[in-house]
């Protein structure tokens, strides 16, 4: 198979025209999928549904310790809650808060605490001169939106199939005392789907910050989001918390986990994880903040789950259910743009995003003739701070919303978009060099 660039002038042209005639023909489809958000499907939501059984008005509402979960008071969450999310990520449960819905408030909570009333004694960030925070990118972009949200500067470092780059991050962290934090997502990385390696966990744990109030914001997301059951294609990872401990930095991390995509994305239950000193720092805000999080959800969600084993076996069947997607994604990837050079793509074995790399200088127009066919993508640049790719070239494709039909459908219109803007950039590089 020819790769593009090798192709002559006359070659490009006439596969351009035909590629445009293909195009157009697309847009008369009237096509209407959405790939931008990593959103459950309707399926996946319908798992959960049971979930709604596990109390009913002559259940038991209070807590083996006799709390009655209607009323007010247990601020930092239900014992039985801490369990369960504890066992969800290979805490313990004496690690762990539990608080609302969602994990996102509470890293913008954390971001806004350490800003206003410092971290653990330290100077508010709000005083200081400038703070820095480090963003691996490709990456979630929600993140990137909180620390620019505060005004707070993001430095760019980039991600590695092992994680983020480690010699960027210690230069960073371990001389710059304005550098105050990290983000990052260490399984299944949005978008990329990386893991962080047995050694890279291990490095982040022997961090010397030049900042006394540093911390890694460990979010651990899909933790338990595998799309295949054999052991063999899942991704472990090690305990943030107990390696920074060996380290002698129990301090430095929160790692931030919730059941969004487990049970029901706008009501499930969230959680942090952190040493018994900085809970403590948390605790001391949350009393002021609240009389307490949505106790009956966390029972609720106690009785139904039970423990880790049987989060497992619900996140097999949502695995059932990813992995058709993804793997209809694959496919038409490798069988349209395998070996034309013109674009290369993650292959993971859990969370919920594929990230695709188009040629430089592409990605903002592909994005924008599959909206104008009917697929609409995340913005092209919104994995990356300030929503600055440098390059122009990653795209993020979420397939868990469409049906594998549909995913089929939007991803041949996703690989036509790529092959016709790079002809059209490749014809564009040529007269210009030949002018």
């Amino acid at each position: 198979m020819k790769q593009y660039s090798d192709m002559s002038v006359e070659e490009l042209q006439t596969l351009r025209e035909e590629l445009t005639k293909a195009y157009e023909d697309a847009k008369g489809k009237g096509l209407k999928l959405d790939m931008s958000r990593g959103k459950p499907s309707p399926a996946q939501l319908e798992l959960s549904q049971d979930l709604m059984n596990a109390l009913n008005t002559d259940s038991d509402m209070k807590t083996a310790a006799g709390v009655d979960t209607r009323n007010y008071g247990i601020v930092d969450g239900i014992p039985e809650a801490k369990a369960l999310m504890a066992g969800m990520i290979g805490v313990k449960p004496e690690n762990v808060i539990v608080c609302g819905n969602a994990s996102l408030p509470i890293m913008f909570d954390t971001v806004s605490r350490s800003m206003t009333h410092g971290v653990c004694g330290s100077t508010p960030w709000c005083k200081l001169g400038k703070v820095k925070f480090l963003c691996p990118a490709p990456g979630y972009d929600r993140h990137f939106a909180i620390t620019e949200y505060f005004g707070i500067e993001m430095i760019t470092v980039p991600m590695t199939p092992q994680g983020p780059d480690m010699d960027v991050v210690e230069k960073y962290v371990n001389t710059d005392p304005a550098v105050k934090g990290i983000w990052v997502v260490p399984k299944y990385s949005n978008p990329q789907g990386y893991t962080c390696s047995d050694e890279t966990v291990r490095r982040f744990a022997a961090l010397q910050p030049a900042a006394e109030d540093f911390r890694i914001f460990w979010d651990n997301a899909y933790a338990v989001h595998h799309l295949y059951d054999d052991p063999a294609h899942q991704d472990q990872l090690l305990d943030i918390l107990s390696e920074c401990e060996k380290a002698g930095h129990p301090d430095m991390v929160y790692e931030f986990c919730s059941t969004s995509k487990v049970s029901m994305a706008g009501s499930g239950i969230a959680a942090v994880a952190s040493s018994a000193r900085n809970l403590d720092w948390i605790r001391k805000s949350m009393t002021i903040q609240t009389i307490g999080y949505d106790k009956v959800n966390q029972l609720r969600h106690v009785r139904y789950f039970r423990d880790a084993a049987g989060i497992a076996a619900h996140m097999s069947r949502h695995a059932a259910l990813l992995r058709p997607k993804f793997e209809a994604v694959e496919q038409v990837l490798e069988r349209e743009l395998g070996g034309l050079g013109i674009g290369s793509w993650t292959v993971p074995n859990g969370g919920y995003f594929i990230s695709f790399d188009a040629c430089k200088g592409c990605a903002k127009e592909i994005v924008a003739k599959c909206k104008e066919a009917g697929v609409t993508l995340t913005g092209a640049g919104a994995t990356f701070p300030y929503k600055q790719d440098p390059s122009d070239s990653n795209i993020r494709i979420a397939p868990s919303f469409p049906s594998p039909e549909e995913m089929a459908q939007a991803t041949d219109l996703f690989v036509l978009c790529v092959k016709l803007v790079t002809v059209e950039h490749l014809l564009e590089n040529k007269a210009q060099l030949s002018a």
